[in-house]
């Protein structure tokens, strides 16, 4: 796995330059296939779906989760489930995980909120993908507002180095 810690390459420190490109050179560095589309906003999960032609549970969220020691990771989980709290500490061996704010999940991925991803993070973090989005295609965050990604789960979780387990529950 990368060092959490080291920069990703061509990500400037500061969370600066453009997150699509960032995105889209990460994605190539690790030989990772994607699909980037450009897409109106949408005010729900089940808009998002009808306008990128698939169901809500083939988007995946990157949700940014931090931990008490000021560490971050990311939670990979489909857009029609929510993390499990008590799933994922376990599975770290941790009592204590949250969600930071916005401005703090920007400082630490260099995205913002609705943008993220863990590829062109400005810190490659260690990532937790939930093991329901494997064996299908998923859509994610592309590192800029306006613009969703598509790419297969397999890969995108092997590329990442992910821990695939069981870390969600239904809404």
């Amino acid at each position: 796995m990368t060092d959490p810690a080291e920069p990703v390459p061509g990500a400037a420190a500061d969370g600066g330059g453009a997150g699509r490109e960032r995105f889209l050179a990460d994605a190539a560095t690790r030989g990772l296939d994607v699909q980037l589309v450009e897409r109106l906003a949408a005010k729900s999960l089940e808009e998002a779906a009808r306008i990128l032609g698939i169901r809500p549970g083939d988007i995946v969220k990157s949700l940014v989760v931090k931990h008490k020691d000021g560490s971050f990771l990311f939670a990979l989980i489909p857009g029609d489930r929510q993390i499990s709290w008590p799933k994922l500490r376990a599975l770290i061996g941790v009592n204590r995980l949250s969600l930071p704010t916005a401005d703090v999940a920007l400082a630490a991925t260099g995205y913002e909120r609705g943008t993220i991803t863990p590829l062109g993070s400005t810190v490659a973090w260690p990532v937790y993908a939930d093991r329901s989005i494997t064996g299908r295609r998923i859509s994610l965050g592309a590192g800029e507002h306006g613009y969703s990604a598509f790419v297969d789960a397999d890969a995108l979780t092997a590329a990442l180095d992910a821990v695939v387990a069981d870390i969600s529950e239904p809404n």
